[in-house]
């Protein structure tokens, strides 16, 4: 009997802002890699999340999400969301059941359509609608020829993400193990800790705040006890976005701190003192220095 070859490859998770993909992402990996927000565009850089099996290795791209970009930092989340494309072994697609198919959504789907790569569209959210309008939903999908295979899924609760897991580690090539079997994330501990306190932060904030702001690591080091110090900063753009983040009396910080403490003592496995600071960057998101700064570099990529 002839032994199984090993496979791998890349996939790409695309699609209008806020229809999931994160919460995919997180769902195919088992563990939190991207953050995830009710709040648009969460996701700004392109996060790399690593499926492992003792037959196959899927590397897991979830880009920003393809919008109207209107500053530099939009640009670039656009750019970035496109040149994932030219790079992977397929495609999967998300929509959200509860919205109309729109022009973004067809907007993505002609982007798509310009590679030859095998497509799967991800139709998310079905926990929310009856199975009556879920297939009424499904009727109304244009382009049904551009994929495979379509799969009404549940990101956040599961519901058929193994199914489409399955098929997308059968559609893999035979090659390499890329990373070790316990890694699950091609970025540094540096970049997955801001994005926490980052996540912190969309969740408590006011509407005129999530888009402006970044996070940076100082430094993480730890001290004689085993406990890592974490000092951190958050930009925003305003003055009187400085004040929502701190908060009267510091309560808005201190309630992003305590939260975002605790996710990163899960990641890390180990108790953390987590220091925060709010710094003014006057529009940092046009400038092409400070992009680069706060890490959203193409060359990385």
């Amino acid at each position: 009997m002839q032994e199984e070859k090993f496979k791998s490859g890349f996939v790409a998770i695309v699609g209008r802002p806020n229809v999931g993909k994160s919460t995919l992402l997180n769902q195919m990996v088992g563990q939190k890699v991207a953050i995830m927000s009710d709040k648009a565009q969460t996701t700004r850089n392109k996060i790399q999340a690593v499926y492992t099996t003792e037959e196959v290795q899927i590397v897991f791209i979830d880009t920003p999400g393809i919008h109207k970009p209107h500053h530099e930092l939009g640009e670039f989340m656009v750019k970035s969301a496109f040149q994932a494309l030219a790079e992977v072994e397929a495609i999967v697609m998300l929509v959200n059941v509860e919205e109309p198919i729109g022009p973004g959504d067809r907007f993505v789907m002609d982007k798509i359509s310009q590679y030859d790569t095998p497509k799967y569209l991800g139709v998310n959210k079905i926990d929310k609608v009856t199975p009556d309008a879920l297939m009424d939903y499904l009727q109304t999908i244009p382009n049904q020829e551009l994929f495979e295979e379509i799969y009404p899924i549940s990101a956040l609760q599961g519901n058929n993400v193994s199914n489409l897991l399955s098929r997308l580690s059968a559609a893999m090539p035979e090659g390499p193990q890329y990373y070790p079997s316990d890694q699950i994330s091609d970025h540094p501990e540096y970049f997955v800790v801001s994005e926490l306190i980052r996540e912190q932060i969309l969740h408590r904030t006011r509407e005129e705040v999530p888009h402006s702001i970044a996070v940076t690591i100082d430094k993480m080091q730890v001290d004689e006890h085993d406990k890592i110090h974490v000092y951190a900063n958050i930009i925003v753009e305003r003055k009187s976005q400085k004040g929502i983040i701190i908060g009267k009396g510091g309560k808005m910080l201190k309630a992003i701190g305590t939260d975002a403490r605790k996710e990163i003592e899960k990641l890390l496995g180990s108790k953390v003192y987590l220091e925060l600071w709010v710094k003014i960057e006057r529009d940092w998101r046009d400038k092409q220095r400070m992009l680069q700064n706060f890490g959203y570099r193409e060359d990385d990529y």
